[in-house]
């Protein structure tokens, strides 16, 4: 049950907070006073998609916090599955927080996603809105209903595996069967290309290597005058010393004194391995000379291997890696095809075997949904007539088709509210009141099934009057009883019908606009039942029918 809504900078709410109770509760207001506002809160703290047109102007956030009491079994274990902490009094807190750039979802104060919201929301409320009367004009949704009444949703996703892998399959030999002349020209290119790699050779590592030997070759005059230079450095030339040759002397030098002074025996050491690393570096330089393994010949050889790979490069990966990845999926494809009838009769007989599989799947689904429709069309004919549709004929009509997504089925609602007309689909009979009070009846008889603890409705009153809109508050007022119902309407017969009346108005001050959400009394339901039946100046006369109404009710 939804017990506390509060409500910071959206729209044109600064600040509200709304405590609701068990019961039926109506929310009441003039046109763009806000109602929508509260049932946009509602959504945001459910998971839904919000825009951050939202925010209230001149402000650079929002928030919405909703306390739930009594959660039920669903929620909690929704709340295991998703990591997320309860409460051991049962209650629920979720607090969503909407910026210009991101959202800031918590649940029991710990942080979650939008879609952990959306997940835990669907065991929380149940909402019905104008889209849903939208949506029952649109033939492929009746299943969805019918589904959800039969309860056989382990069955449904058995068989949606089992489709699934039998449309797998048959993509695999559509693929397969392509014509002979499109197979031959794959066949011939992926041969092409698959000769082309494998003569290249290619060997990771190869084309960074190359570059380095390229390198090398190219400046051998460099290398060999530096190594020259090195070598005079140390060994000595005509007309100097060498490095070896003083370090030497330097050794000798101090060796002569080590006797008199410690400190020229350490120095002299240190000198002696100097010298002999030096003169074993000389020796190198000298064996060497600066010639490189490669000579200018090579370079051709490896200017012809690298236009090689930068070419193979162009066409199969930027790199030796990618390249060799295309070549294994080039073998891949190229054997598939070659092997194709052999492999298209492999996945036909798998075809075959999950086709069956699938087939008797959908039969049993089918046989439940016919099952489940017989219940379901007294059920719904049931709370229509109660809805002030006494000679209204529902019928679920079932078409066989080919394996869908949906199984064998294909599942239409036909109504007829009519003595003598003959049912037909509800899109081209049904008024807008009684597509609402279509909906309140769907609604009703899968209530039982979702087992939420809130339901709202936004205007489900849409189209209707007089007798039927009492009709329809009578239901919600039933619908209420074990439950919490909140309802937007613009009907005298649902207020006074409520267990709790909300008055939302808009003012404004110092050129700014304002969202108040007020409780009302006896008296303040009293003038605002007048105002509704009235839709203008209000009357003693007025005030006394409404007192009347309540009395009533």
């Amino acid at each position: 049950m939804l017990s506390v809504l509060k409500i910071r900078n959206i729209a044109i709410i600064e600040n509200a907070e709304i405590e609701f109770n068990r019961g039926f509760n109506v929310l009441t207001g003039e046109t763009g006073a806000g109602k929508s506002i509260i049932l946009d809160s509602i959504n945001a703290v459910l998971g839904f998609r919000t825009s951050r047109e939202l925010i209230r102007t001149g402000e650079t956030e929002a928030e919405v916090t909703a306390l739930f009491s009594f959660v039920g079994e669903k929620t909690i274990e929704k709340l295991n599955e998703l990591g997320l902490p309860e409460n051991d009094d049962n209650s629920l807190l979720i607090t969503r927080t909407i910026t210009h750039d991101k959202n800031i979802c918590r649940v029991n104060n710990s942080l979650t996603s939008v879609s952990a919201l959306r997940e835990i929301g669907n065991t929380l409320i149940s909402i019905h809105g104008q889209q849903d009367n939208r949506e029952l004009l649109d033939n492929e949704t009746h299943i969805g209903y019918l589904d959800a009444v039969a309860s056989n949703s382990e069955l449904f996703e058995e068989y949606k595996e089992a489709y699934s892998l039998f449309c797998e399959i048959t993509s695999k030999i559509k693929s397969l069967m392509t014509d002979e002349a499109e197979k031959a020209r794959q066949i011939d290119i992926l041969s092409f290309q698959i000769d082309e790699l494998k003569k290249a050779e290619i060997t990771i590592g190869e084309w960074e290597e190359l570059k380095a030997k390229r390198t090398e070759i190219q400046n051998i005059e460099k290398i060999s005058e530096g190594f020259r230079n090195a070598n005079d450095a140390l060994s000595g030339s005509d007309g100097f010393t060498g490095a070896v040759e003083l370090v030497l002397g330097a050794e000798k030098a101090l060796s002569q004194v080590a006797n008199f002074l410690k400190e020229a025996e350490k120095l002299s050491i240190k000198l002696n391995d100097i010298y002999y690393e030096l003169n074993d570096i000389a020796d190198t330089l000298r064996f060497n000379d600066g010639e490189s393994e490669y000579s200018r010949n090579d370079l051709e050889v490896i200017e012809e291997r690298l236009d090689l790979l930068y070419r193979l490069s162009k066409k199969y990966g930027s790199n030796e890696e990618e390249m060799l990845e295309f070549l294994t999926k080039a073998e891949e494809k190229l054997n598939s095809l070659t092997s194709s009838e052999e492999n298209l009769e492999v996945l036909k007989e798998q075809r075959k075997v999950i086709s069956n599989k699938a087939t008797i799947l959908a039969e049993k689904l089918s046989e439940s949904r016919k099952e489940t429709a017989k219940k379901f069309q007294t059920d719904v004919m049931e709370e229509l007539r109660f809805l002030d549709m006494p000679s209204v004929e529902f019928n679920v009509q079932f078409t066989e088709v080919e394996l869908c997504e949906n199984g064998i089925d294909s599942v239409e609602f036909l109504i007829s509210a009519n003595v003598g007309e003959p049912p037909k689909p509800i899109a081209k009979i049904a008024s807008g009141g009684e597509l609402s009070r279509i909906m309140l009846a769907l609604k009703n008889v899968l209530s039982d099934k979702d087992k939420v603890g809130t339901m709202i409705f936004d205007e489900v009153d849409t189209g209707v009057s007089g007798r039927a809109a009492t009709k329809v508050a009578q239901k919600l007022k039933q619908v209420s009883t074990g439950r919490q119902v909140i309802c937007v309407t613009h009907l005298a017969q649902l207020a006074v019908l409520s267990d709790n009346h909300y008055l939302i108005e808009k003012s404004a001050r110092d050129g700014k606009t304002y969202t108040n959400v007020t409780p009302l009394d006896f008296e303040g339901r009293k003038y605002e039942i007048a105002r509704i039946t009235s839709g203008g100046e209000i009357t003693e006369t007025q005030l006394k029918n409404a007192e009347e109404m309540l009395m009533k009710g």
